[in-house]
């Protein structure tokens, strides 16, 4: 079996993380999105609250399940037995850190880093985008996966 996590803040999750996990799932069997801390970012949402949305996303989907984490996604990789790392980019911006990590991550554990290109009509949506627009009470429905509210 071929068992991807996709880590990341989602805060919260938008359209596009939602696009890469289900264009993920013609590549993988199974795809373990994991909510990491990132003590650098401050969130707008709570963990549950993440994990309720991503849960509400995917809920008719049984190859997609939903954890939290508070380690480096190379232990959280091992913990929940996969074999690679997914990860999408928006912009050129985004490919020099995904490269450096995905590198360090293969060096010290062999996981293999496995990018797709965010589709053109999600590139300009990112989180940072989405808390800014909440904060300001701006509707993200558009931003967001179907069945999803917040």
């Amino acid at each position: 079996m071929k068992r991807a996590i996709f880590p990341g803040t989602f805060d919260p999750f938008t359209i596009g993380h939602y696009s890469i996990v289900k264009r993920g799932l013609t590549l993988f069997d199974e795809i373990v999105i994991g909510i990491g801390t990132n003590q650098s970012k401050k969130t707008l949402f709570s963990v549950e609250k993440r994990l309720e949305i991503i849960q509400q996303a995917f809920a008719d989907e049984p190859r997609v399940c939903v954890e939290s984490y508070n380690s480096l996604t190379i232990d959280f990789a091992k913990s929940v037995d996969a074999a690679f790392i997914l990860r999408g980019l928006r912009s050129v911006g985004d490919f020099e850190y995904e490269r450096t990590i995905g590198d360090t991550n293969r060096i010290l554990t062999g996981l293999e880093t496995i990018i797709l290109f965010t589709e053109s009509a999600y590139s300009h949506i990112s989180s940072t985008v989405a808390r800014d627009l909440i904060t300001y009470g701006k509707d993200i429905s558009d931003f967001l996966p179907p069945n999803v509210k917040i």
